[in-house]
């Protein structure tokens, strides 16, 4: 199994009503600007620990810190049967609000849909990041407000079918079926990250005892759809009022890659969006899928921090 070269140490801060999960790497350098990573959709904060490690054994004075978004790995939301984006936005306020108080920018790192969050935020309080690095957080597709219909229907159905029981998070006989799973869904994933991965991304049913199945750490409410459409007009809003400097890290088989992808929303189009950003640099990561922390951790982490430096 992977073992970890920096340990992380666990903190809670009661956040906006939830106890928010924050995981610690890195003795802190004063002079250092704080690093803060955020993770995507079905994920932890622990998924960033292969890159924690290359980056803190280039930069070994940085401080580093990931929450586990609400609903998600170890935090603990109030009870909801849906989830709203903007939300994630407030709680990024008020978490950096506590990690560097007094209005401090800070540099952001997001994957996925925390990618996609850290741009927003950058956009909608640019004092407070210094530089961002976005990892294959493209958003999606543009659509027409016709489409409003057909996502409140579903989104109400969805609720219908969490309150009966029928959308739920999946359970595994133990944790070595946790770590086949991350596999099944990342060929690139090693075995010894996948063992490691797999615990942090699910527990026990019953973790006093450590016996019985085990499951994902995941509020079954994300399965939820979004009643609201994706609004392209006003993200490319919040763009053009990122006042940092941006990398924008993407895979050689990333979620915009082919042909599937790109009947609807491709690498071009995400170009496209990224020409509203002022000040923006893309990167391409060869040999990585969207994992792209997982995958290429070492080169990845050697971007950053000549990024961040």
């Amino acid at each position: 199994m992977y073992q970890p070269a920096s340990a992380s140490r666990s903190e809670f801060l009661r956040i906006r009503h939830a106890d928010y999960h924050l995981r610690h790497w890195g003795a802190p350098d004063p002079a250092q600007t704080p690093l803060v990573m955020v993770h995507g959709w079905m994920d932890v904060s622990a998924s960033f620990q292969f890159m924690v490690d290359a980056l803190l054994a280039l930069s070994p004075g940085r401080r580093i810190v990931a929450p586990d978004w609400r609903g998600f790995g170890r935090t603990r939301a109030p009870a909801t049967d849906g989830y709203w984006f903007p939300d994630y936005l407030a709680d990024l306020d008020a978490l950096l609000d506590r990690i560097a108080p007094g209005g401090a920018a800070v540099d952001l790192l997001g994957h996925s849909m925390g990618g996609h969050a850290a741009m927003l935020y950058a956009g909608a309080r640019p004092q407070r990041i210094r530089r961002l690095v976005n990892l294959e957080g493209f958003g999606l597709p543009a659509a027409p407000p016709a489409q409003a219909v057909t996502r409140y229907r579903d989104w109400m159905d969805g609720i219908a079918a969490l309150h009966r029981g029928t959308l739920a998070m999946g359970t595994y006989p133990h944790a070595d079926a946790v770590a086949a799973r991350l596999v099944r869904n990342n060929p690139r994933l090693p075995a010894d990250r996948a063992a490691w991965l797999a615990r942090q991304w699910a527990a026990p049913v019953d973790e006093a005892s450590g016996e019985g199945p085990w499951r994902i750490l995941a509020d079954a409410a994300h399965k939820v759809v979004n009643a609201q459409v994706f609004r392209l007009d006003e993200v490319l809003a919040l763009y053009a009022d990122i006042a940092a400097p941006v990398l924008a890290v993407e895979a050689e088989a990333g979620a915009l890659s082919g042909d599937e992808a790109g009947k609807h929303y491709g690498l071009a189009q995400w170009h496209a969006r990224l020409a509203s950003v002022r000040n923006c640099r893309i990167a391409r990561i060869d040999g990585a899928g969207h994992m792209v922390h997982h995958d290429r951790p070492e080169e990845l982490a050697m971007l950053t921090d000549a990024f961040l430096r």
